[in-house]
């Protein structure tokens, strides 16, 4: 009795239908992949971290040795300056204790290990004028308004103030 449940169990193994990825390497291709660290969701009337991403660096090595960046920021995101927007991420805390008026919104999960250190397109820092819960696992959403900044090469683009939970 024990051996026709067996059979029949890798039977049904067997027959169960490929994924595209198994046929591909069965074909002896590369199996298509898809990337499980994704930015932020974009929030209900809020801005996608795509669109703060298409902002370009430039770069250069200054005369101390310093790797310097100014932002080449795209009309869309141009176009958002000095308004209020909504985003969501995850917080890097900046200040010690329960709640925080000084973080930096991260637009991938802290402890990604494809993202070890974020470029100047993929975080905020923000001012709240409405404290945040310190919480460094759950995603959030904060309302601000968008400060267009790093063109004194600090490496920071943007920067939200007037800021509280969305």
């Amino acid at each position: 009795m024990r051996l026709p449940l067996l059979a029949l169990a890798i039977l049904s193994l067997i027959a169960l239908p490929q994924t595209a990825g198994q046929a591909a390497m069965q074909q002896g291709k590369k199996a298509p992949v898809e990337d499980v660290w994704k930015p932020a969701a974009t929030p209900k009337g809020g801005v996608s971290w795509a669109v703060l991403e298409a902002t370009k660096e430039q770069t250069r090595t200054g005369k101390d040795g310093y790797l310097y960046s100014k932002p080449l920021f795209t009309p869309a995101v141009k176009a958002l300056a000095g308004k209020r927007i909504k985003v969501a991420g995850w917080m890097k805390p900046l200040e010690t204790g329960g709640r925080q008026k000084h973080f930096v919104l991260l637009a991938y999960p802290p402890g990604c290990p494809f993202h070890f250190h974020a470029v100047p397109n993929q975080f905020i820092e923000v001012y709240a004028d409405i404290p945040f819960p310190t919480n460094e696992t759950k995603m959030i959403v904060v309302s601000g308004v968008l400060e267009l900044t790093g063109q004194d090469e600090s490496g920071i683009f943007y920067r939200m103030k007037a800021s509280s939970p969305a």
